[in-house]
């Protein structure tokens, strides 16, 4: 057990190391993420305008929301489809099937690597910046921000297997650049990143109840707002362990089922 950790903490290290070289583009991230939240705050601003609560969310608490978003999606944010469909593409993918490590879990531990940089050099930046901005209020209790970390982790568990899921798909498909495309429009609507989930009609919420999307962006932040808490806050926690094992376990069937019998392109 020591050493196939020691064999994925290799992984994760690498990844880390190798997105250091390219450090630069994640301050310019740092502008695009703060254009990102400026341009809601002002569109929230306006949508309010004399309201003082919307749907359960009064403007203080959607600038919270909105910030807060964006800065938990710069700490899970991975490109695990892309670098997949890369790795199909260039002919790559078959020196990772010979490699003696599990795939899936080496992905998994790249983006681990990944995310520690970006929680570092890209999030804490981010966050420090909007702080100093926008009135950000803080979690709604310290049992809030104690559950909003774990929940945060589980966020990026869930976002890295769909993203893994999808990557897989490239060996089924020349191109999934389409497919990534929608896969990310898709998440960033239904994860309640660009509207909470509570503004939604009370159908569609009932549906969005039966997919992982929610558990990415709204849980995370429905805890800090202190909007769950108590029992329902560790009930929340419970729907994301949930959700990574059944995505965990779906996309490694998926991923056996489709390296049965493969073609490798670019060599």
């Amino acid at each position: 057990m020591k050493h196939r950790f020691a064999v994925y903490f290799e992984f994760a290290r690498i990844a880390f190391l190798k997105i250091l070289a390219y450090r630069l583009r994640y301050f310019t991230g740092i502008v695009t993420y703060f254009i990102n939240v400026s341009v809601y705050y002002f569109i929230w601003s306006a949508i309010y305008g004399s309201s003082t609560d919307v749907a359960g969310y009064d403007l203080p608490q959607m600038t919270t929301y909105v910030a807060i978003g964006w800065i938990i999606r710069s700490f899970y944010y991975n490109n695990v489809d892309r670098d997949i469909s890369a790795e199909v593409l260039e002919g790559k993918i078959a020196i990772n099937l010979i490699k003696p490590v599990d795939v899936q879990l080496m992905y998994i531990s790249q983006t681990a690597g990944e995310a520690c940089f970006r929680a570092v050099l890209f999030t804490l930046p981010i966050a420090a910046v909007l702080l100093f901005i926008y009135p950000i209020s803080p979690p709604a209790s310290v049992m809030s921000g104690v559950l909003f970390f774990p929940s945060c982790i589980l966020a990026l568990l869930i976002f890295t297997l769909i993203n893994f899921w999808v990557g897989t798909l490239a060996l089924h498909i020349y191109s999934i650049l389409g497919v990534i495309r929608a896969k990310y429009a898709i998440v960033e609507f239904f994860s309640g990143l660009l509207i909470p989930i509570s503004f939604f009609p009370q159908g569609l919420q009932d549906c969005m109840r039966y997919l992982p999307f929610q558990h990415i962006s709204f849980t995370p932040l429905q805890i800090y707002l202190g909007k769950v808490s108590g029992t329902a806050a560790f009930g929340a926690l419970t729907e994301q362990m949930l959700w990574v094992v059944l995505l965990f376990g779906g996309s490694r069937l998926f991923w056996k089922f489709s390296t049965r019998r493969l073609s490798i392109q670019g060599g």
